[in-house]
Parts: C-alpha cells; sequence; structure tokens
C-alpha cells in the first residue's frame, strides 16, 4: 500500500501555487471502531483532507483543528492535525442522518479553524456554514482571512473496505494581481476537469502532469501523512488527579474499576482500587 501523502507543487512561469493530498490508511484509522453512516464517513474524509490541506499552508510548527458545528443530525465533526501531518478526527450525532449535504448534515452552523502555534498567539476563524459543499466553505474562508483567490476539489472513496479521500487545491501568490489571476484562472479551468478516480488512484506526478502537462508543475518533497491519536495512560492520570481521589474510590466501590476512553481511538484505560490509591500517593 502507498503511504498517504501531501505534494506541494508549484509552476515555473505562473504565479500559483498548489497541493495533492491522497489518504488512506490514515482515513481507515479515523474511521476504525467507528460505525459512521455512509455520509458521515464522507464528510470527515473531506474533513481530513481538508485539513492535511490547511495545514500545509502554515508557515510554522503548530497545531490546527477544523471542526464543523450546528443544529442538525451531525451535532460536529472535527479532524486535529499538526505541522508534522499527524491528524486525529471524530464525529458526533445527535440524530438520524437522512441527507448527505453539509446543511443536511450541520444543519444551520459554522466552521471553526483554530491554529494553534507551538510558540505566538492563538488564531481562530469562524466562517458560517453557508455553502452545499465543504470546499465552498473552505474557500470562503480564504477569501475572507486572507484575500486569496483559492480552489479545492475533493474525492472520497468510502462505500467499500478500501475508503480513500483526496484532494487538490490552488492559490494565487500575491505577486504581481492581474498576473496572477490570470494564471489562477487558467489553472483552474484544467483542473476543474480532474476526475474523482483520477485523484483517488492515480499518483501524484501522474495526475498533475495530466492535468497542467504544458506549465510544467514542480513537485516538492511529499510530506507523509499518519493518524496518531496523542492519548496515553500518563494523559489520563492526569486527568484524573483533577477528579480527585475519593471520587475515584467511589466508583471503583460501586463498578469495580474506573474506565476511561479515549473518543477519537477507542482504547479503554482501566484503574482498580491499587491504581488509584498509587496515583495519589
Amino acid at each position: 500500500m502507498q503511504p498517504d501523502l501531501l505534494h506541494r507543487y508549484i509552476f515555473d512561469e505562473l504565479d500559483v501555487r498548489g497541493e495533492l493530498v491522497q489518504i488512506s490508511q490514515t482515513f481507515n484509522d479515523i474511521l476504525a471502531g467507528h460505525d459512521y453512516p455512509e455520509p458521515v464517513k464522507h464528510l470527515l474524509g473531506e474533513l481530513l483532507v481538508a485539513t492535511s490541506l490547511l495545514t500545509a499552508t502554515l508557515k510554522f510548527e503548530g497545531d490546527i483543528a477544523v471542526q464543523l458545528q450546528g443544529d442538525g443530525p451531525v451535532k460536529y465533526a472535527v479532524i486535529n492535525g499538526d505541522h508534522q501531518q499527524n491528524m486525529r478526527g471524530i464525529a458526533r450525532m445527535q440524530s438520524e442522518v437522512t441527507g448527505s449535504r453539509i446543511s443536511d448534515l450541520i444543519g444551520h452552523g459554522h466552521m471553526v479553524i483554530t491554529i494553534t502555534p507551538v510558540k505566538g498567539e492563538r488564531y481562530q476563524g469562524i466562517v458560517p456554514l453557508t455553502k452545499e459543499t465543504l470546499a465552498e466553505c473552505i474557500e470562503d474562508y480564504f477569501t475572507q482571512s486572507e484575500q486569496l483567490t483559492t480552489r479545492l476539489w475533493f474525492a472520497t472513496q468510502t462505500a467499500t473496505d478500501d475508503v480513500k479521500a483526496a484532494g487538490l487545491f490552488l492559490q494565487v501568490l500575491p505577486v504581481n494581481k492581474e498576473k496572477s489571476q490570470q494564471d489562477f484562472t487558467h489553472l483552474e479551468a484544467l483542473s476543474h476537469t480532474v476526475k474523482d478516480e483520477e485523484l483517488l488512484e492515480l499518483d501524484a506526478q501522474t495526475v498533475l502532469t495530466r492535468l497542467y502537462h504544458e506549465d510544467n508543475p514542480q513537485l516538492f518533497e511529499p510530506q507523509e501523512i499518519n493518524f496518531v491519536c496523542g492519548c496515553s495512560r500518563d494523559k489520563t492520570i492526569a486527568a484524573l488527579v483533577n477528579v480527585g481521589q475519593e471520587a475515584l474510590l467511589e466508583d471503583v466501590q460501586a463498578q469495580g474499576e474506573v474506565v476511561i476512553s479515549c473518543h477519537y481511538c477507542l482504547t479503554d484505560y482501566r484503574f482498580n482500587e491499587q491504581d488509584i490509591r498509587n496515583i495519589f500517593n
């Protein structure tokens, strides 16, 4: 199996940059153990691709979270990533899913993009979910936050055991405004011809050559994408300390043990009476 990869690319003569992401194993890992309906799997696949593409725009070390929340059947869906392309994600439902559009799933809501640098101040951008697709919602975010023309194309495959997600990203470079826009319009028209199966099945070099063979796209070294939950027994213990020994011992007395489950990877961390006493001693 090919590794999950993020590819960045530029063009020799055009003032536009691009990204291409293709994800399989990481997507499988995020879905593992969660019995999501097909539209929710599809949404998480697009959100995973979007977060990877957005993470690639960061010019510093840090984390990013892209969260959708509203009053629809899907209460919220979130993907967390970082500059090393470590990803995790989850969706929470509050009623039966009956449609597949953003409005059907999230209802009236908004997208929250939170960027947390290792050094520096946290930034949060909020965009109303007024468009029919996630790609259009993120394009709105770039228009509002960075005033840079941006286009995204997503493809997902969730109906089989071999789930996949992929995406293409184009953005003008703030150089010569008139030339940049002309270059972008030209590449956007070419990008609109991409087929879902090409994004999902072909290697990056082949996809870019098919789309832009006359414009000489230059690929940089790809970056690998992985599922990394980040939970651990030590982090769970740190959270238990805030609960207090007496309350925890009461739970052990009533249930035999304290069990803390990670919402992302579904790992259970179990603590018996002696474990609890050891934590506080």
